[in-house]
């Protein structure tokens, strides 16, 4: 359940926000772009560019769904702020990606439990400007909805670690490219900078067997080498070690996150 209601589209599309909204959206934007633009990956980076946000206000989903079109065939669609899994798969197998309408009001300016409308469009938009990415989240998408919710839940650390919470080995230095990482004031900071957490290769195997939390900062972050990988993920091997997984004795210890 949530506390927040998203807004609805009028009927051309469009959604109202309120000046207080809009100002929100303002505080997070300025505060983040600045602590982003030194630790995020360059494919982030160049998506930021592509989408051109406005600092000053909420913008609207057909915005930035010409642009995502134009890049990597997506969309942005209004949702309700909670959505059913099975609706949240079917929009992305259909490279379409799911944005509540809402934003957070300012006493959790800091931290979210639930996906808002700032974590989406700066979180993981920019991203969805790259092929691999992109295609890695349709591919996600479609393999969930051939899934049990035992799979499911199993498919979700992958998507924990990789998408909303992963870290990129660079040239320049590790980076980042987790949406819930970028859209995080603090998280942005501590995934780099802290020596609390623990920053793993990424290996497949390992994100399978590791639960996550989502009410709290990271502890554990899974490293690429390249963006490319998350293209080469797409396999059906992958469904053979989800069933492995919970075919084991002691499946239950790893179902549950």
């Amino acid at each position: 359940m949530s506390k927040y209601v998203a807004k609805k589209p009028d009927s051309a599309g469009h959604i109202h926000f309120t000046d207080q909204e809009n100002e929100t959206w303002q505080i997070l934007y300025e505060r983040q772009i600045e602590v982003v633009r030194p630790r995020a990956c360059q494919e982030y980076l160049d998506g930021i560019t592509a989408l051109d946000l406005p600092h000053d206000h909420i913008p609207q989903c057909d915005e930035i769904s010409e642009v995502l079109t134009a890049k990597t065939g997506w969309s942005v669609v209004p949702v309700d702020a909670v959505i059913p899994l099975e609706s949240f798969f079917s929009l992305l197998a259909n490279r379409q990606f799911p944005a509540a309408t809402f934003i957070r009001l300012r006493e959790d300016l800091d931290y979210l439990q639930e996906p808002d409308i700032f974590h989406e469009y700066f979180g993981h938009c920019p991203l969805l400007t790259h092929q691999a990415y992109a295609d890695f989240i349709q591919w996600y998408g479609e393999i969930a909805l051939t899934t049990n919710k035992k799979a499911q839940s199993l498919l979700g650390r992958l998507f924990w670690f990789t998408i909303e919470f992963g870290l990129l080995q660079t040239a320049k230095g590790l980076k980042i490219y987790g949406g819930g990482i970028l859209s995080s004031f603090s998280e942005t900071h501590y995934a780099l900078e802290s020596q609390e957490p623990q920053r793993i290769a990424f290996d497949i195997e390992k994100i399978l067997h590791t639960p996550y939390r989502y009410d709290v900062i990271q502890n554990k972050y899974f490293v690429i080498d390249d963006m490319n990988t998350l293209f080469h993920i797409k396999s059906d091997k992958i469904i053979q070690l989800v069933e492995n997984i919970i075919e084991a004795p002691q499946a239950e210890n790893f179902v549950v996150c």
